[in-house]
């Protein structure tokens, strides 16, 4: 048997119950600042805690992959650390995908070291040269779209590339050669370039569209073992201008 309310509707005291309930909103949110500086005092369970990562990762990173025989500088249009990193990527990037690749370009914001010095490379400073996750994809572009896709490229003063050479002239990519052959508007290239750019960063979102191969192989990866295999080799890192990118006269 259902209960009664003294003639006044069961639905009606839900609705005052309801309205009756409280609610509460922030009116200010407040926050403080704590910087970590050489001044204050170490806190000695936590540094114990940690040493042992610590010296792992120092390790780590103080490991020597290569040596460079010169030193190596980030330059526009064309510089000989672009060269050897664009290298790597293309080298690596035919093996990783197991696929013919045409040219290879890396963002000139990506290198984040103006300049390798000669002598001992550590992984250490590769992280430091390429700090970013960016993962090396695969993209078939028609000429079309990369004729447009060099354009930004010259606008932006040239990039590290591989496999490719053209000249700037008004901002604009001529007298294109790509894996040795004259290039085409109505031919197809495969493409290798970090995923940053692919999904359209730079300027570049006329290749947001274009489909992706994507391994998770990140750009750093493929430095780390390019150099690595030529240290192997007994191979010093070396490089020298090729006019790869060049202002037309």
């Amino acid at each position: 048997m259902r209960p009664s309310f003294s003639g006044t509707p069961f639905f009606i005291i839900i609705c005052l119950l309801a309205a009756c309930k409280t609610t509460y909103q922030p009116t200010s949110v407040q926050y403080k600042d704590y910087r970590i500086a050489q001044q204050q005092p170490a806190n000695n369970e936590l540094t114990a805690m940690l040493q042992p990562y610590a010296d792992s990762v120092n390790k780590n990173m103080n490991d020597v992959i290569a040596i460079a025989a010169v030193e190596l500088e980030k330059k526009q249009p064309e510089g000989t650390l672009g060269n050897v990193l664009a290298d790597a990527m293309l080298y690596e990037a035919r093996e990783k995908f197991n696929a013919p690749v045409d040219a290879a370009f890396i963002n000139y914001g990506g290198i984040r070291l103006t300049s390798l010095a000669a002598g001992n490379i550590t992984r250490g400073k590769i992280f430091e040269m390429s700090p970013f996750d960016n993962m090396i994809v695969l993209q078939k572009i028609n000429g079309h779209i990369l004729q447009q896709f060099l354009n930004i490229v010259a606008s932006r003063g040239g990039w590290p590339c591989a496999g490719i050479q053209f000249k700037i002239k008004n901002k604009l990519a001529i007298d294109i050669v790509i894996a040795g052959r004259p290039f085409s508007e109505t031919d197809t290239y495969t493409i290798a370039q970090v995923d940053y750019i692919a999904n359209g960063a730079d300027d570049c979102t006329l290749l947001k569209t274009i489909p992706q191969q994507n391994k998770g192989y990140l750009l750093r990866e493929a430095i780390v073992e390019y150099f690595a295999k030529q240290h192997k080799e007994n191979k010093t890192i070396s490089s020298f201008i090729q006019n790869r990118i060049s202002y037309a006269e």
